[in-house]
């Protein structure tokens, strides 16, 4: 199996283009310092929940670590396998169709070293259901990569957008609940309380706690796309602030690293 030297462009090249930059390079950091520490043969075992069409998986494989991804829809499984082959990837990068829920089934117990879940536990029926699911995929001492949506900023976005009683009703919301018809796609959002009690009792020990995208969602797009060197500015902003704890109720998102007990 190749080594993670294999291809080992600098990922911040992905990072420094346009406005997605700001959202994606927090947890990208995160991420890469991971799979240089946990890793098995010089290469971590690791599975992407949702990943889709590969934006992050690909990153990964490009490290030399073997990827698999699970995702319900067959016309992202088909993109990702253009991403893959297009960045020299495919050998290291597996789509299966699937979900959450049937994951145990497609991969078996304890055969990751890293499990990526971003964008996933907003959606699922049981936010505790999944998280033992995807504690029972990971090898003891495997790391979970964990995205959510973080509900105070999802409170003030709805209200500085004029839908107060959607506001009001999801700053009303029980830990991890459904926040309702109105909510959009994802319709879940946690404190970071709130998803750290979670990780805690379904078998892990978070390990960190990123801010992300507190400015990113805030700026016009005018400033970022249009002025020299704004999104490079933007990118080193969101990352000066994703470990200081008084920004994580302003950011939309909350990166949580975590260490399968």
């Amino acid at each position: 199996m190749a080594s993670p030297q294999r291809i080992r462009q600098d990922p911040s090249q992905h990072l420094v283009q346009g406005r997605t930059a700001a959202s994606t390079a927090v947890v990208w950091d995160a991420l890469e310092k991971v799979l240089h520490e946990v890793h098995r043969d010089n290469t971590a075992a690791v599975i992407d929940i949702g990943g889709g069409t590969g934006g992050l998986a690909v990153r990964v494989a490009e490290l030399g670590h073997p990827v698999t991804v699970i995702d319900p829809s067959p016309d992202a499984l088909a993109a990702l396998a253009r991403r893959a082959e297009e960045r020299a990837v495919a050998d290291l990068v597996t789509g299966q169709q699937g979900d959450l829920a049937g994951l145990l089934d497609q991969v078996g117990e304890a055969s990751a070293d890293v499990v990526l879940c971003h964008g996933v536990l907003e959606v699922v029926d049981d936010p505790s259901a999944a998280l033992a699911v995807l504690a029972r995929a990971l090898r003891p001492g495997g790391v979970l990569s964990l995205l959510v949506g973080q509900r105070h900023a999802a409170v003030v976005a709805r209200a500085m957008a004029g839908h107060f009683a959607s506001a009001r009703t999801l700053l009303a919301e029980t830990p991890g609940s459904d926040a309702g018809p109105d909510a959009g796609a994802s319709t879940r959002r946690f404190t970071a309380e709130e998803i750290t009690a979670l990780l805690d009792d379904t078998g892990f020990e978070t390990t960190a706690v990123h801010a992300v995208r507190v400015f990113a969602d805030l700026v016009p797009s005018s400033l970022v796309d249009l002025e020299p060197g704004a999104a490079l500015a933007l990118v080193e902003l969101e990352r000066a602030v994703a470990t200081r704890p008084e920004y994580l109720t302003l950011a939309t998102q909350l990166h949580l690293l975590a260490t399968r007990r």
